[in-house]
C-alpha cells in the first residue's frame, strides 16, 4: 500500500482515478495501522493484563482484522475493475524519490549552509528600504502628543506583516513602556482579543487578576486597558485588519487623551479601508506597500534560487525564463521567495517546466487566489515525506514562534521521520526542516550563534493555504472551526486553539494526537487524560492556558500508546505516578518548570524513552515577579535587563535507581544529586548515548560529585553539560581525567577558582557560560583563547576574579560573542592587536569598568557594544571615538543613562549625544544607541537611533542566563 501511495503521489493531480485510489488506500492503511496500533497497546506486552481478558482482546482484533481484509479486496479490485483507464506509470517517480532522498542527504550533511546563503540576503534587499521608510514616520512626534496611527497597506504577499513584525522587534520598542502584537482575523472575536492584548501589554498575572471572582464583562477588559494606558506610552501591531466595523471597536480601546507620543502600526490589504480608518484619532499616515521593481524583484529571485546575475547574463534561456517567472509572480515578495526556493532544488535546465507548472492566468491575477494556486504547486512538488512534515505544522496557531526541537520531537514521535542503519533520526529530521526553510515555506525567526534555527514561524498566507489543505487532506481538524457538530472525517490530529472545550462527537478513536492552544477557559475542562482518548501518540498541554491537575496526571496510565506527552510550566503537577510505566512506548517526556521533585521508579521501565526533561520550580522572592511591570511606566527592554539580573534557575529532580537501563536516551535534565542515591549517579555513566545532561550538585556530598565526576566521562556522544552547583564548590570537577570528546556547549554555575586543564582538550566547544566560578587571570584566557571553536563566551555573578580581562594577541580566533555581567571587580577589559578576528557582539551589565574597554580598533568585524543595567565604563567618549573611526561603524547601546557614566576627554568629531552629555545637556531618551547613519537627523533631537544593522532579540541579551540549549 505504501508503494502504491509514493508512485501515485506525483499522478494523482493529473489523473483524477488515481487520486480517488490513492485516498481510499490511504484510508484502509491507516484503519491497518491503528488495528496494529491497538494490537501492541493491549497485547505486545507480557503481565499487562490477565490471559483471560487477553482473549477478549485477541478476538475483536481478529474480527477487525477479517473485516480489514474484505475493505483491502474491495479497494484492490476496483483498481483492477478500472485500471485501463489510468494513465500509464513510468519511473519517473522512481527516479524523482531518489533525486528528493539525494536532496535530503545533502542538508543532513551540512545543516547550517542556509544560513550563510541568500535566505537572509534576499530578505534584507527587499525589507531595509521600507523599514528606513517606517522608522521615519515612528519617529514625528516621537516624545509629545497624542498616538500616531501608520496604516501598511498591500495586498497579500508583499510582506506588510513581516514588515511590521521586523519593526516591532528592533529599537523602536525600547522607547516605549508597553508594547504589543496582536492578530487581528476576519471573525475575531472581541473577549478574546481583550484577554490577549492585555496579557501582552501587562503580563499573565494581570490577566489572571482581571479574571478572578465575579464574573468578567467585555466593558470592563477594554475599560482597564484603557486606564492603564492613560498615561503610558504604548507601542501596539495590530495585523490584518479586514472592515471598519473591526477598526472603530479597537480604536475604543486606545485612551484619547493620551499626549505620550504612543504609536499604532495597522496592517491591511485595502488602501480604500485606510482611508476610512484615518479620521478621528491623532496622527495619521498611510504607507502603501507596493511590490517589487522589476530588476529587484529579478535579484531577489535569484538570490533566494542561489543563482547570480553573471548565471542569468550567460544563459540567454535563463534570462527569459526568469523574466517570465517574475512576471507571473507579480513581483509579490512572498511568491518570488516560495517559487525561488523550489527552483534552488533544481537545475536550470528544468525551470522551464517549474514555469510550466504554474497558472497562465496569474499572469494577469494578483489576487490572493493566485498567490494561493502558487503555493500549493510548491506545496505538490514537496516529496511525500516531507508533505505531512509540513501539514503537521498547521497544529501550531497562527503567526506561532515554533521551537525546533519542539516540533522535530513531536515528527519524530508521530512516525513522519525515518533513518537508515546508523544515521542519526534527528539529524535527519532538522534536515527536513531546513529543505522546507530553503524552499520557502517555512521561515526561519531566531538562528543561534552557530547557524542553526532555534525557533520558525510560518507567513500568515501560507499558513492559511497550509491550513486549508490540512482540512481537505482530513489531516488536522481544528475544534475552532466547527463547534456545533461532528466531523464526519476521521481526522488523524486535532489542534485546540478556542476558549471553550468542544462540545462534538468526534471518533477520537481516529485520533493520534492533542494540542491545546487554548485561552484561559471561563468554565470547567473535562480531563485529558481519559479512556476516550486511550489511542493517542502525541499530548502536548505546553501552551495550554489553564491548570492541568494532578488528578489528571494521574490517569495518564490510560494512555498506553502514547509516545510524546508534554505538560511543560503546570505547577500544578506535583508527581509523576506510578501508572506511567505502563506507557512502554513513550519517548518523548517534557515536565519542566512543574513542582515535581522526584521521578518515580516505573520510569526506568520506559527503554524507549529519548528525553526525559523534568525540573522542579523555584520562586526567586528577590527577583521581580510576572505581572510587575504592568504597574510601573517602564520601557519593555528595561524590564528586560532587570528580569537578566541572575537568579535561581528551576530545581532538579530525584532520579531513581535503573536510570541506566534507559538505551537509548539522548536527554536527561535536570537530575538532583543531592536527592538522588549514589548507584542512580552511577548509571548515568551507562548511558552511551546521552547528548544532553544537566545536572544539580548543591548540597551533594563529596563521594556522590566523585562518582559524577565519573559518570560524566563515560558518554562519548554527549554535547551539552550543565553543572549548577550554586554558591557551592565545583572544584570537583578538576579531577576530570577525560572530558566528553565532542562537547558543544558547556555552563558551570559555582566556584572553581581554576580553570580545569581539561577544558583546553575541548576542540569542539562553541558556547561556555561561567557564573560564581571566580577564576583567575592568565590561564583562564589562555586555556579559553586556545579554543579553536568557542563562538559564545559568557563570565557571569563573579565568574572572574582578576581586575582586568586581557584577550591576547591570537586568541579568540573563533569567538563571536562576549557577555560579561556581574562581575564588579573587573576595571579593564583589553583587546591587543591580532585577538579575536570575528568578534561581532559584547554585552556588558553590573559591572564598573574603570579602565575602560580598550582596543576595539582590533576587532575588525565588530558590530555591537552594549551595557546594559548598572555597566558602568570609563572613558565613555574615547570609546566612542575609537567606534566612530571603525570601518565597520558598530554601533554602542547605553541603557543607563549618559551622566551615569565618565565620559572622559571629549573626543573631536564623536557623537553630538556625547558632547550634549559632556556638556550637561539631558537627553529624553532611556535608550540611546550611537551610529553615524544616512539618515537625517534633527540637530534638537539628542536621541540617535540605529536605524541599519540588526535588532536586538531581548530574550537573548543575556545568554548566561537562558536554557537556551534545546537544539543540542
Amino acid at each position: 500500500m505504501q508503494a502504491f501511495l509514493r508512485t501515485a503521489e506525483r499522478m494523482k493531480d493529473s489523473d483524477e482515478l488515481v487520486k480517488v485510489w490513492a485516498e481510499q488506500v490511504e484510508d484502509v492503511s491507516y484503519d491497518i495501522k491503528y488495528c496494529l496500533d491497538e494490537f501492541k497497546a493491549n497485547l505486545g506486552h507480557p503481565g499487562c493484563l490477565q490471559w483471560l481478558v487477553k482473549v477478549r482482546y485477541r478476538h475483536q482484533i481478529a474480527i477487525q482484522i477479517r473485516n480489514l481484509k474484505v475493505r483491502v479486496g474491495e479497494v484492490s479490485n476496483r483498481i483492477q475493475r478500472y485500471s485501463h483507464l489510468m494513465m500509464p506509470i513510468t519511473s519517473s517517480s522512481i527516479d524523482e524519490r531518489k533525486y528528493y532522498k539525494d536532496e535530503t542527504s545533502s542538508y543532513t550533511e551540512d545543516v547550517h549552509n542556509w544560513s550563510q546563503s541568500s535566505i537572509v540576503e534576499s530578505e534584507e534587499l527587499y525589507f531595509s528600504k521600507h523599514m528606513t521608510t517606517m522608522i521615519k514616520l515612528m519617529d514625528v512626534n516621537m516624545s509629545h502628543g497624542p498616538a500616531s496611527v501608520i496604516h501598511v497597506v498591500g495586498m497579500g504577499g508583499t510582506g506588510k506583516t513581516t514588515l511590521a513584525r521586523k519593526i516591532y522587534e528592533s529599537d523602536i520598542r525600547e522607547d516605549f513602556c508597553v508594547c504589543a502584537w496582536i492578530m487581528v482575523s476576519p471573525s475575531f472575536v472581541r473577549m478574546e482579543f481583550l484577554k490577549v492584548m492585555l496579557k501582552q501589554l501587562f503580563g499573565g498575572e494581570a490577566l489572571r487578576m482581571q479574571l478572578e471572582g465575579n464574573v468578567v464583562w467585555e466593558q470592563d477588559l477594554l475599560n482597564y486597558i484603557r486606564q492603564e494606558l492613560l498615561d503610558k506610552r504604548y507601542f501596539v501591531v495590530l495585523d490584518d485588519i479586514w472592515n471598519i466595523d473591526a477598526w472603530n471597536w479597537i480604536k475604543s480601546i486606545f485612551p484619547p487623551y493620551n499626549n505620550k507620543g504612543s504609536r499604532i502600526i495597522v496592517t491591511m490589504r485595502d488602501v480604500g479601508l485606510a482611508h476610512m480608518c484615518t479620521s478621528e484619532f491623532g496622527h495619521t499616515h498611510i504607507y502603501d506597500h507596493q511590490v517589487l521593481e522589476k530588476n529587484d524583484a529579478i535579484k531577489l529571485l535569484l538570490r533566494r534560487a542561489r543563482r547570480s546575475e553573471e548565471d542569468m547574463n550567460n544563459d540567454q534561456n535563463m534570462r527569459e525564463v526568469v523574466t517570465k517567472i517574475v512576471n507571473i509572480c507579480g513581483r509579490l515578495p512572498l511568491a518570488l521567495l516560495t517559487i525561488g526556493g523550489m527552483l534552488s532544488t533544481r537545475e536550470t535546465s528544468e525551470w522551464q517546466s517549474i514555469y510550466n507548472q504554474l497558472p497562465v492566468e496569474l499572469e494577469s491575477n494578483r489576487s490572493l487566489e493566485a498567490l494561493r494556486r502558487m503555493v500549493v504547486v510548491c506545496y505538490d512538488d514537496l516529496p511525500s515525506h516531507l508533505k505531512p512534515c509540513f501539514l503537521y505544522i498547521s497544529i501550531f496557531p497562527r503567526d506561532f514562534e515554533i521551537q525546533v526541537r519542539h516540533l522535530i520531537d513531536r515528527w519524530i514521535a508521530e512516525g513522519f521521520v525515518t533513518s537508515g542503519v546508523g544515521m542519526d533520526i534527528e539529524g535527519v529530521a532538522r534536515s527536513y526542516l531546513y529543505v522546507l526553510i530553503n524552499r520557502g515555506m517555512v521561515q526561519p525567526s531566531r538562528v543561534d550563534i552557530d547557524g542553526s534555527v532555534k525557533s520558525c514561524r510560518v507567513h500568515a498566507v501560507i499558513f492559511d493555504i497550509m491550513k486549508s489543505i490540512s482540512r481537505d487532506e482530513k489531516f488536522v481538524y481544528f475544534t475552532r472551526d466547527i463547534v456545533t457538530s461532528a466531523p464526519e472525517e476521521n481526522f488523524r490530529h486535532v489542534a485546540h486553539h478556542h476558549q471553550k472545550w468542544p462540545k462534538i462527537g468526534l471518533d477520537w478513536s481516529h485520533v493520534r494526537s492533542l494540542s491545546m492552544f487554548a485561552v484561559i477557559p471561563t468554565e470547567p475542562t473535562p480531563p485529558v487524560c481519559s479512556a476516550y482518548l486511550r489511542m493517542l501518540s502525541s499530548l502536548d498541554l505546553q501552551d495550554a492556558q489553564y491548570s492541568i491537575t494532578q488528578k489528571d496526571i494521574n490517569n495518564i496510565g490510560l494512555l498506553r500508546r502514547l509516545k510524546y506527552l508534554n505538560v511543560r510550566g503546570h505547577s500544578s503537577i506535583s508527581g509523576l505516578p506510578g501508572s506511567i510505566g505502563k506507557l512502554h512506548g513513550l519517548q518523548y517526556l517534557d515536565a519542566r518548570n512543574s513542582c515535581i521533585t522526584s521521578l518515580p521508579s516505573e520510569i526506568s521501565t520506559l527503554h524507549s524513552l529519548c528525553s526525559l526533561r523534568c525540573s522542579s520550580k523555584k520562586v526567586d522572592l528577590d527577583g521581580p515577579q510576572e505581572g510587575l511591570t504592568h504597574t510601573l511606566c517602564l520601557p519593555m527592554v528595561f524590564t528586560s535587563f532587570l528580569n537578566s539580573v541572575p537568579r535561581a534557575e528551576s530545581g532538579g529532580v530525584r532520579v531513581p535507581r535503573g536510570i541506566g537501563d534507559l538505551k537509548e536516551l539522548r536527554i536527561l535534565e535536570v537530575v538532583d544529586t543531592k536527592r538522588t542515591s549514589s548507584r542512580a549517579i552511577k548509571e548515568l555513566g551507562e548511558l552511551m548515548q546521552l547528548r544532553k545532561l544537566s545536572v544539580v550538585t548543591a548540597g551533594a556530598t563529596k563521594q556522590k560529585c566523585k562518582v559524577l565526576c565519573a559518570a560524566i566521562e563515560q558518554p562519548s556522544s554527549l554535547r551539552s553539560l550543565r553543572v549548577d552547583a550554586g554558591t557551592s564548590s565545583l572544584e570537583w570537577l578538576h579531577s576530570v581525567s577525560s572530558p566528553p570528546p565532542i562537547l558543544r556547549s558547556l555552563k558551570l554555575v559555582g566556584f572553581l577558582g581554576e580553570m580545569p586543564d581539561w577544558l583546553g582538550s575541548l576542540m569542539h566547544l562553541v558556547k561556555i557560560r561561567l557564573e560564581g566560578s571566580k577564576l583567575k587571570g592568565g590561564k583562564t584566557m589562555k586555556l579559553l583563547g586556545g579554543l579553536p571553536s568557542l563562538m559564545l563566551l559568557g563570565l557571569c555573578n563573579e565568574a572572574y576574579a582578576g581586575d582586568k580581562l586581557v584577550f591576547g594577541e591570537e586568541e579568540f580566533q573563533n569567538l563571536r560573542q562576549l557577555d560579561f555581567n556581574g562581575s564588579m571587580g573587573v576595571r579593564e577589559v583589553r583587546f591587543e592587536a591580532g585577538t579575536s578576528p570575528r568578534m561581532e557582539t559584547m554585552q556588558f551589565g553590573h559591572c564598573e569598568l574603570e579602565s575602560g574597554v580598550n582596543g576595539v580598533k582590533h576587532l575588525q568585524r565588530l558590530k555591537e557594544i552594549s551595557f546594559g543595567s548598572a555597566g558602568k565604563v570609563a572613558n565613555l567618549g574615547a570609546l566612542q571615538g575609537e567606534v566612530d573611526g571603525h570601518p565597520n561603524r558598530p554601533i554602542l547601546r547605553l541603557r543607563d543613562d549618559w551622566r551615569y557614566h565618565d565620559l572622559g576627554d571629549v573626543v573631536q568629531g564623536s557623537s553630538p549625544a556625547v558632547q550634549a552629555a559632556a556638556t550637561g545637556e539631558s537627553s529624553s531618551s532611556q535608550v540611546v544607541v550611537l551610529r553615524t547613519t544616512e539618515i537625517e537627523i534633527d540637530s534638537q533631537d539628542p536621541e540617535i537611533r540605529e536605524v541599519q544593522g540588526s535588532a536586538l532579540v531581548e530574550d537573548d541579551f543575556w545568554s548566561c542566563n537562558s536554557d537556551d540549549d534545546d537544539d543540542a
